[in-house]
């Protein structure tokens, strides 16, 4: 089979900036030219794959994790690793403006021009954001990494140890001749159980588009073609290279199987969002002081930037049956495009009753980091006052996501390991 990105001639040139780069700062070309662990590309061998092998990465930032996928010799990609967030920062939902700490939610694309061997914050990359989609709905700021520190103002911040493997797996895949590395960054595992709960939230337009193009990777495992018309991401459509994200979108084609299998686990992940209603699944708006990071790091101190916002987030449950017409205006919002104001956000939550239930501690104690991180105004302060006015009652566990299904064995399938 055909594999996307594959160019050795344009490798080679890639392996040779990279190590040009490096030696011009002789203090930092250890760190860039690191080798992949051994462990690692044990774990390439079982998984079928190599060192070269084209790359993707998938982020979720409500779990915090950072997952690493590679490409075997058939086309399809297979799950590597899971790596825990050490931080993110801001509040779930898209980055819409500089300064307001948000981390990126959406598809982005990451060439070799974007690594950074010389970053302060031990090593990073670039994640691509804006793209053509973020520029079109007039969303600014730029320079949101992929780095080490631990510490985040709006970026996917990883410990040192675990941005330099993940920065020399990038580096081995660019090198090997991958034009691009795609970048998934998704508010939360694209579960049914988290569709429910926040199926009130001003961004579930949004959030199904990123769904949309999370299903097509987990019934193809392939990367999904990536193009924007009529301000919207659309997937895998002929054609996609003449789209104009400003302009409506023609007839789309698409692979009928691909279609069939997409529609089909789209059928299947409705019906069980509807039956989790059923069951008294409530509506649910997660409030975090800024982000938050795994909790495998909840005993580790020494690795953590604006510690004193890293305290657990409170789920604020939404009434569904709002009172003497409130039910329009929430309507009005959750049906607005994904850059509705976080004002408008306020107002429709303040118009519905709501009890507030506080999640299980991550973490008690940290070191101060805050000089690493920026003090730039945040879309938390539009919501602390919900938090604050609410009385914390019972804390509450995600429900296990089923299994995906498609076309070929689904990503869910995959082993996943933590490290």
């Amino acid at each position: 089979m055909k594999t996307r990105g594959i160019a050795p001639a344009m490798g080679l040139a890639v392996l040779a900036a990279f190590a040009l780069s490096a030696c011009e700062q002789s203090g930092l070309a250890h760190r860039s030219l690191a080798p992949i662990p051994s462990e690692t590309v044990a774990l390439m061998e079982q998984a079928g794959t190599t060192k070269e092998a084209p790359m993707l990465i998938r982020a979720y930032k409500k779990e915090a994790e950072l997952e690493i996928w590679k490409m075997r010799s058939d086309g399809h990609y297979v799950h590597l690793k899971t790596f825990p967030m050490c931080r993110w920062s801001g509040q779930l939902g898209p980055k819409r403006r500089q300064g307001d700490r948000q981390v990126p939610e959406g598809f982005y694309a990451i060439g070799p021009a974007q690594m950074n061997p010389n970053s302060s914050y031990y090593l990073s990359f670039n994640v691509g954001y804006p793209n053509a989609l973020d520029r079109a709905l007039g969303h600014t700021g730029g320079d949101i990494m992929v780095h080490g520190a631990c510490s985040s103002a709006g970026c996917f911040s990883m410990t040192d140890k675990q941005i330099a493997e993940i920065y020399a797996i990038a580096r081995s895949s660019l090198a090997g001749g991958q034009r691009a590395i795609q970048m998934q960054s998704f508010p939360f595992k694209m579960t049914a159980e988290n569709l429910a709960k926040h199926r009130l939230d001003p961004n579930i337009d949004f959030w199904k588009q990123l769904k949309e193009g999370s299903d097509h990777f987990e019934v193809t495992l392939q990367e999904p073609q990536v193009a924007f018309c009529n301000r919207r991401y659309v997937f895998n459509a002929d054609g996609a290279a003449n789209l104009d994200p400003d302009a409506a979108c023609p007839p789309l084609k698409q692979d009928p199987e691909i279609a069939q299998a997409v529609a089909q686990k789209s059928a299947q992940d409705d019906a069980k969002v509807a039956q989790l209603m059923q069951s008294g699944v409530k509506p649910v708006r997660i409030v975090y002081q800024d982000g938050g990071q795994h909790p495998a790091f909840a005993s580790r101190v020494p690795e953590a930037s604006r510690p004193e916002t890293i305290v657990p987030p409170t789920e604020i449950a939404l009434d569904e049956k709002p009172n003497r017409g409130a039910g329009s205006a929430s309507a009005n919002l959750a049906a607005k495009s994904p850059v509705v104001t976080l004002a408008g956000a306020k107002a429709a939550d303040e118009s519905r009753q709501t009890r507030v239930v506080a999640m299980a501690p991550m973490r008690s104690d940290h070191r101060d980091m805050s000089a690493l991180a920026a003090s730039d105004p945040s879309p938390t302060n539009s919501v602390k006052k919900l938090a604050r006015s609410a009385r914390a009652a019972s804390a509450g566990d995600i429900p296990t996501p089923p299994a995906s299904i498609g076309v070929r064995k689904s990503a869910a399938a995959h082993s996943s390991k933590t490290f």
